[in-house]
């Protein structure tokens, strides 16, 4: 079963899967347009403030666009690489010039605080589709 507000169109529509990375169970699936972007914002659990990655699809690879934080803790990229920028918006630092890429993303659910996929205009959560400390993967098919 396929869900989410967008539809495919005449766009070239992909589907980005969210799947237990343990044991394959699927808990949903969005469409995504090709080239288009989609989000993972959390509660870090170190410095207790809001990450928000973003990340751009190009066909079943995913890149790592940009990342917008509040503070500094372990865990988060304290130095820049060739190409990224570092700027302050308001109290927030946002890393551009990622380019990293994966053929999947693995995130462990949050136990306190949730992992929201923002995709399409939707806030989707994770805890709520997938559950407290569930190990998710988000690939593209």
């Amino acid at each position: 079963m396929i869900s989410g507000k967008s539809q495919p169109g005449t766009g070239n529509f992909l589907t980005l899967e969210i799947a237990d990375s343990v044991s394959g169970k699927v808990y949903g699936r969005r469409f995504v347009e090709d080239n288009s972007e989609f989000a993972i914002e959390y509660t870090h659990s170190v410095n207790n403030s809001i990450v928000h990655e973003i990340f751009k699809v190009d066909g079943k690879t995913i890149y790592s666009r940009a990342v917008r934080f509040y503070s500094f803790g372990a865990g988060m990229q304290t130095e820049l690489e060739e190409g990224q920028q570092i700027a302050r918006d308001g109290d927030a630092l946002i890393i551009t010039g990622l380019n990293r890429s994966f053929t999947e993303l693995n995130y462990i659910v949050g136990t306190v605080s949730d992992h929201l996929l923002l995709i399409n205009g939707e806030r989707l959560s994770l805890r709520s589709l997938c559950g407290r400390n569930a190990h998710v993967a988000l690939r593209i098919r």
